[in-house]
This record gives structure tokens, C-alpha cells and sequence, in this order.
């Protein structure tokens, strides 16, 4: 691929499935934009560019919507952890459905025969729906009461497949990316940390519909359990209470 090759708005439309109208409506949004413009002004994208819709086109078939799609790509979220990180979450939901289904075989099959399934099965079968997931999962267990946690099951019912994106992947990146701006001295009103930051409390208003107590109880188990909730294990406390202090500062500034 030549370096100074582009594509007009139509020839890029045709090979990537999509509608002229699409592109343009990315181009408003600020998701995709062509670098150049002829000198009619009609759209020209370069290679920087298609890669970005490559990487767009990708993150939709994982049911992200587009403003999620573009705070994934402008933070420098990297789609091929993303992409891991979403496949580690699906397969362990299938093995812990697949757990669920062998114990659920089983009672059936004894109710069929008109016999009293053992207790240690319906147990076991309660323990498999019951069971905990990621680490941040059963940090938000120790720290939410059962009434807090349907709050945040609902509201990622709602949300749909991106759920476990934001949760799992984009939120911990966001911190990941705070702390690294924080250790590199950058002043917590630059437009990078009030980005970051913004995005954060856009990412709780999602899963908590804006209630206080259920925003408390989530940011009390990143506090005291920065390395679950943050997906690192190295996470140690103090910089997690240094971080928080830094983000609070971000927020002052807003």
C-alpha cells in the first residue's frame, strides 16, 4: 500500500460495506475524518484513516456503540487487548454455563425418573448461577449490598453486550492511563486528565443511574481494592489513594 494513496468517500464506502451517507455521518461526529479534501472539497482518506475504520468496524461487531468506539480508539485502548479481553470473558461464561448445564442434566433427570434430586445437587446448581466472575466482580460483591448489585445488573442488562467492554476492559484501561499520566507529572487540569475523567464519570453514570449511594459503594471497592477492580495485580494502595486524589483535583477543575 502506497503511502500517499487515498480513497474518496465513495470507493471507501464500497469496500468497506458501508454508506456514503455513514462516512459522512462519522466525519460530523468526529469518528472518522479524512485528513485531506481535494480542491472541490470532497472528502480524501489516507491509510491512517482506513486502518481507523478497519479498527471502528471491528470494535462494532463487538456491539460497542459509537461514542464508546471513539473514547476506545482516542484514549489508545488497544483493540487486540480489548479483543482478548472480551474472548477471556465469553469463555469463561461458557464454561461456567457449561458447569450449569451438566448439574441442571442431572436434577432433570431425576425429577424425570420421579425421583428426589440430592441436595448437593440443587446446591451445586444454586453455587453455578451464583458463582462469581472476574476478580472486579467479586470485589463489587464485598462492597454492594444484593438490592446495589441488581441496580448494576439492570443497568448493564440495558447496556447490552457493550456491558462487559466497559466494565471489564475500558474503565480499568481509563485508570490505567490516569495513573499513567499522574506518574508522569502531568498537571491533573490538562485537557487529557479532565478527558479521562469526564469519561469515568460518564462510565458510573451508565451503571449506576446516577445513585449516589450505588456510585459510593462502587468507588469505596476501587479504593480499598484498587488491584481487583483494576485488573492489576500489582496495583498497589497507596498510588490507587494517590490517583484518586489526583482525579479529584481533575474534577475541581472542570
Amino acid at each position: 500500500m502506497s503511502i500517499d494513496q487515498t480513497w474518496k468517500v465513495g470507493t471507501l464506502a464500497e469496500a468497506s460495506g458501508l454508506t456514503v451517507r455513514t462516512l459522512h455521518h462519522w466525519d460530523q461526529i468526529g469518528l472518522l475524518s479524512p485528513s485531506r479534501r481535494t480542491a472541490a472539497g470532497h472528502r480524501e482518506y489516507a491509510e491512517q484513516e482506513v486502518i481507523r475504520l478497519y479498527q471502528v468496524l471491528a470494535l462494532r461487531r463487538l456491539g460497542l456503540g459509537l461514542e464508546t468506539i471513539a473514547t476506545c480508539l482516542d484514549v489508545g485502548v488497544d483493540p487486540v487487548r480489548l479483543v482478548r479481553e472480551h474472548l477471556a470473558g465469553v469463555e469463561a461464561s461458557i464454561a461456567s454455563l457449561e458447569a450449569l448445564r451438566q448439574r441442571l442434566t442431572h436434577i432433570h433427570g431425576e425429577l424425570v425418573c420421579d425421583r428426589a434430586p440430592e441436595v448437593s445437587a440443587l446446591i451445586g446448581a444454586l453455587q453455578t448461577m451464583g458463582s462469581a466472575g472476574p476478580e472486579s466482580g467479586q470485589a463489587l460483591r464485598r462492597h454492594l449490598d444484593d438490592d446495589q448489585m441488581q441496580t448494576l445488573r439492570d443497568r448493564a442488562s440495558v447496556l447490552g453486550p457493550a456491558a462487559h467492554y466497559l466494565v471489564e476492559v475500558e474503565w480499568p484501561e481509563l485508570y490505567r492511563r490516569a495513573e499513567a499520566l499522574r506518574t508522569a507529572g502531568v498537571d491533573p487540569a490538562a485537557p487529557e486528565v479532565r478527558k479521562l475523567v469526564a469519561r469515568m464519570d460518564e462510565l458510573s453514570s451508565l451503571f449506576t443511574g446516577g445513585d449516589s449511594d450505588v456510585s459510593a459503594a462502587v468507588r469505596s471497592a476501587w479504593h480499598h481494592e484498587p488491584a481487583a477492580m483494576s485488573g492489576d495485580p500489582t496495583a498497589p494502595a497507596d498510588a490507587w489513594h494517590e490517583l484518586t486524589a489526583y482525579l479529584d483535583r481533575a474534577r475541581a477543575t472542570t
